[in-house]
């Protein structure tokens, strides 16, 4: 029997149906994937399954540029059980957030994390490191200039607060605020008792009594000192009227540098405590939540409280390597040692 004559192979049609063909296809998306995604300024998400290094699930949806992410993608993406924990920070602040991140993360709360870009360099080196956990809402910011406490930067950034809030707030979803130079020492949602349409830690240094009244603090000539930089706020409509005051009271005193006392955004924060009295508030304890003018400069408090410290602020310092310092003096910069447990990982 005469053998039949083959086909010479570079003749021969390729079938993309056959197993050959298919693998071939894979191998080559796979190839470009591998190339094009971490050249990428902004990733495009195509994979609602795929995880970053921290487990946390890429968006759903497609993000062609990191511009184009709405606070409403970003609130539903990170939210858990209705809660979001967000901070506001500009680029310069990156090692700071890093060292909150990381408190965060041992007490296992991270993933509800939104980080507020106040300028696209943290938008995008956020995003890179930890896909979904930032947005920006224009404008963006100049970095440089929110850097430095009272000048017009530094107002300009943390007068936009009570309007980021408001924001999630309307969105459906209750949310936690902190400053990043904070530290988490214990799980703080175990002290949001009841369902009071907002928390707040005092920012006095006087010591209170462990069972003092967690209702508004009695004012001093007028005028109550309620930290701004740890909230946290229920959906309820007696919160979003208080944040509403709030942004009103800003508006009402905007920056100037000829003024003594520069101002910023806790005093009208205070003030619309004192005018919003539709709203169920609550102190939380000072044992857990003190002011940085207590648990650094008064050590016998500390000693005595000791165990019940929940989340520590950096406060009552100015000054950026001010503050790296005396969080390296009292062993609470992380950044150095446990950079593993962020999930932004190690910065260079």
């Amino acid at each position: 029997m005469a053998q039949q004559q083959q086909r010479p192979i570079s003749n021969r049609p390729i079938s993309f149906l056959n197993r050959n063909g298919l693998f071939l296809l894979l191998l080559a998306l796979l190839f470009l994937l591998g190339v094009y995604l971490p050249l990428s300024e902004a990733p495009l998400f195509l994979f609602p399954n795929r995880t970053s290094p921290s487990s946390s699930p890429s968006p759903s949806f497609v993000v062609s540029d990191w511009r184009d992410y709405s606070l409403a993608q970003a609130a539903k993406f990170v939210a858990k059980n209705g809660t979001v924990i967000v901070c506001s920070v500009s680029y310069p602040f990156l090692p700071f957030l890093n060292n909150w991140l990381i408190s965060i993360s041992r007490q296992k709360h991270h993933e509800k994390v939104l980080v507020i870009a106040e300028d696209y360099a943290l938008l995008y080196k956020v995003n890179e490191k930890w896909p979904g956990h930032a947005v920006l809402i224009p404008p963006a910011l100049d970095p440089k200039a929110a850097h430095h406490f009272g000048s017009q930067g530094f107002y300009n950034l943390t007068s936009r607060r009570p309007q980021h809030l408001l924001d999630i707030l309307e969105l459906g979803y209750n949310v936690m605020y902190n400053d990043v130079d904070m530290v988490w020492l214990q799980d703080p949602f175990k002290y949001l008792q009841g369902n009071h349409d907002v928390y707040f830690m005092d920012d006095m240094t006087a010591i209170k009594p462990l069972n003092h009244s967690h209702g508004l603090p009695p004012s001093r000539n007028g005028v109550t000192y309620v930290c701004s930089c740890m909230i946290f706020l229920r959906c309820t409509s007696g919160a979003k009227l208080l944040l509403k005051k709030w942004v009103e009271e800003i508006r009402a005193q905007p920056w100037s540098n000829t003024e003594a006392k520069k101002p910023h955004d806790q005093p009208a924060f205070n003030r619309a405590l004192h005018k919003t009295t539709q709203i169920d508030v609550y102190l939380l304890p000072q044992s857990a939540f003190p002011s940085g003018g207590l648990y650094f400069k008064n050590q016998k408090w500390v000693n005595e409280t000791k165990g019940k410290h929940v989340i520590v602020h950096n406060n009552y310092i100015v000054g950026y390597n001010n503050k790296l310092k005396r969080f390296q003096d009292f062993g609470l910069w992380l950044v150095d040692d446990h950079s593993h447990q962020s999930p932004l990982g190690k910065i260079e």
